[in-house]
C-alpha cells in the first residue's frame, strides 16, 4: 500500500499544532513559525507527484481492451475482465479511467445499434422518436469562461492601509480556496461548468420528455418497458406524472435490478396496484432464474435474474423477460375477446 508524501508531512504538523494551542501566549511565536513553514510547502506538487495524469486514450485498443466473440469485454494480453482498481489507493484516478473508458463503450454501442440493428440515431428535442432512451445524458460540459474582477480604484475614500488589509484578506482567501479545490482535484487544469439539455436535465424528466413527445403520440398499442437500475425510479415518476397515459397505451414493465422506492417516490395507491398486476422486478440474486425473491415494498413482484452482478441482471433475465411480456399481450388480448364474442352474439340474435 502506497502512503501518499503529503500525509506523511501533514499529520505530525497537526499534532504538532494541537499541542501547541494547548500552552500559553508564549507560544504564538512557534505558531507563526509552523504557518511560515506551511506556507513554503507546495502539497499541491506532492499530490500531483502521487497521482498519475488524467490521460487517457481514446480507443479500446489503447486501454488494451476488446469485445470478445460473446460481446464480453476483456483485456487483449490477459483475457481478464475489466478491473476498476487499476492503481491501487488512486480511487479518483480509476473512477476517471473508468469514466474515458465508459464514454468510449457508449460510442461503440451506439455503432452497434445503428449498424446490426438498423437503427437510427436521433438528436432530441430536434427530431424522430426513439426506441432506446438515453436517460444519463443531461448535460454537456463546457469551459468556464474566466471573470476578471477588477480592484478597487486608488481613488476610493478608502483609507489605503485599510485597503490594502482588505486586499490582502481577499487573496488569501482566494488562495485558500483554490487550495482546496485543487487538492479535490489536482490534476484539473481547466474550469468546467455544465449545460444542461432542455426538457432533459435529469433522467425522470428525459422519461417524460421522450414519453409526451413520442410514445404518448405513436400509434402503438402495446407499449412494452424495460428499465434497468436508476431507470425503474424514472419509470416510476413517469407514473406518477402521467399514470391515466401510461395505463392505457403500457401492456407490462420489466424492471432488472430497479432502485426504484414507492415510498420515497410518494407512489399513489392505484398506482402500487397497476405495478404489483403489470410490472416485475428481475433483481440481483444467486438463486436460479426466476426464483421468488421476498420485497419488503408492497409494489410489485421480485424474481432473481439469475446473477448476483447488478449489470448482468438485464442480459441474463431477457429469457424471461419476452416470456412475460409475451404473456401479458395475449392476456389483455384474451380479455378483450368475451366482450367482442358477447356483442358480437347479441347483434346476430337481434337481427334474427
Amino acid at each position: 500500500m502506497f502512503i501518499s508524501l503529503s500525509s506523511l508531512i501533514l499529520l505530525p504538523i497537526w499534532i504538532n499544532m494541537a499541542q501547541i494551542q494547548q500552552g500559553g501566549p508564549d507560544e504564538k511565536e512557534k505558531t507563526t513559525a509552523l504557518k511560515d513553514l506551511l506556507s513554503r510547502i507546495d502539497l499541491d506538487e506532492l499530490m500531483k507527484k502521487d497521482e498519475p495524469p488524467l490521460d487517457f486514450p481514446d480507443t479500446l485498443e489503447g486501454f488494451e481492451y476488446a469485445f470478445n466473440e460473446k460481446g464480453q469485454l476483456r483485456h487483449i494480453k490477459t483475457g481478464e475482465p475489466f478491473v476498476f482498481n487499476y492503481r491501487e489507493d488512486l480511487h479518483r484516478w480509476n473512477q476517471k479511467r473508468y469514466e474515458a473508458l465508459g464514454e468510449i463503450i457508449t460510442k461503440y454501442v451506439y455503432e452497434l445499434l445503428e449498424k446490426d440493428c438498423n437503427l437510427k440515431k436521433i438528436s432530441i428535442p430536434e427530431g424522430y422518436g426513439v426506441i432506446v432512451l438515453n436517460p444519463n445524458e443531461n448535460y454537456i460540459e463546457v469551459e468556464k469562461p474566466k471573470i476578471h474582477v477588477q480592484s478597487s480604484s486608488d481613488s476610493s475614500d478608502e483609507p489605503a492601509e485599510k485597503r490594502e488589509r482588505k486586499d490582502k484578506v481577499s487573496k488569501e482567501t482566494k488562495k485558500r480556496r483554490d487550495f482546496y479545490e485543487k487538492y479535490r482535484n489536482p490534476q484539473r487544469e481547466k474550469e468546467m461548468m455544465q449545460l444542461y439539455i432542455r426538457e432533459n436535465g435529469s433522467p425522470e424528466e428525459h422519461a417524460i420528455y421522450v414519453w409526451d413527445h413520442f410514445i404518448a403520440q405513436s400509434a402503438a398499442e402495446n407499449v412494452f418497458f424495460v428499465a434497468h437500475s436508476y431507470g425503474g425510479l424514472a419509470f416510476v415518476e413517469l407514473m406518477i406524472q402521467r399514470e391515466a397515459d401510461v395505463k392505457s397505451k403500457v401492456t407490462a414493465v420489466a424492471l432488472t435490478d430497479s432502485v426504484h422506492n414507492v415510498w420515497h417516490q410518494e407512489a399513489g395507491k392505484t398506482i402500487r396496484e397497476w405495478m404489483r398486476e403489470n410490472c416485475c422486478n428481475w433483481v440481483s440474486s444467486s438463486e436460479p432464474l426466476d426464483t421468488s425473491v421476498e420485497s419488503m415494498l408492497p409494489d410489485c413482484p421480485r424474481v432473481s435474474a439469475g446473477t448476483d452482478r447488478h449489470e448482468l441482471t438485464s442480459w441474463k433475465s431477457f429469457p424471461s423477460i419476452f416470456k412475460f411480456f409475451t404473456e401479458a399481450s395475449e392476456a389483455k388480448t384474451s380479455s378483450l375477446k368475451p366482450a367482442l364474442t358477447r356483442r358480437s352474439h347479441r347483434i346476430k340474435h337481434e337481427e334474427l
